[in-house]
């Protein structure tokens, strides 16, 4: 297995990928905070926050503000959410970056026993992970990276064992 994924195909610019550095991306984020269901719910994630912000501020009015609690919770390092995180990041980026042709429509994706293909539209909106318990995806554990599609619906069974990506 290789560590460096290639996008190539109906591309402008073919790129490889090593997901080795993506660790140190400000763009990844832990798959616990991801909650595709709220991405296409924009507005009520509006709402929500309105209606947090306007309770508390009823109950201000009513009780009056208390003083903040005299112990904070315990925070998590940085260094400790590295080294136990199970990190994704956003795959849009990277193929868009090979400028794929107008006519471009498909993405396949290449895996150690199959052949998955899937519209230029669905593979924008995938989530590659890369780090599972803070250690990168090994060959074992079906790596170097794990697609999960947008809608999250195979959230629980990604795509494992990624070779490589063929826009067409």
């Amino acid at each position: 297995m290789a560590e460096v994924i290639q996008i190539k195909g109906n591309v402008k610019y073919p790129i490889y990928i090593d997901t080795g550095v993506w660790i140190f991306d400000e763009r990844k984020f832990n798959i616990e905070d991801w909650h595709p269901e709220k991405d296409t719910q924009k507005d009520s994630e509006q709402v929500n926050y309105l209606k947090s912000v306007s309770s508390q501020w009823d109950k201000e009015i009513i009780e009056g503000s208390s003083p903040p609690p005299a112990e904070k919770p315990a925070k998590k390092t940085k260094k400790q959410e590295l080294l136990e995180g199970n990190f994704v990041i956003a795959f849009k980026p990277f193929i868009l970056n090979t400028e794929p042709m107008p006519d471009a429509s498909k993405a396949i994706i290449h895996t150690q026993d199959e052949d998955l293909e899937f519209p230029l539209e669905e593979a924008l909106a995938f989530i590659a992970g890369f780090s599972l318990n803070g250690k990168p995806l090994s060959e074992e554990m079906g790596g170097p990276l794990y697609l999960y599609k947008g809608d999250g619906s195979n959230r629980d069974k990604p795509i494992k064992y990624v070779s490589g990506i063929t826009i067409i």
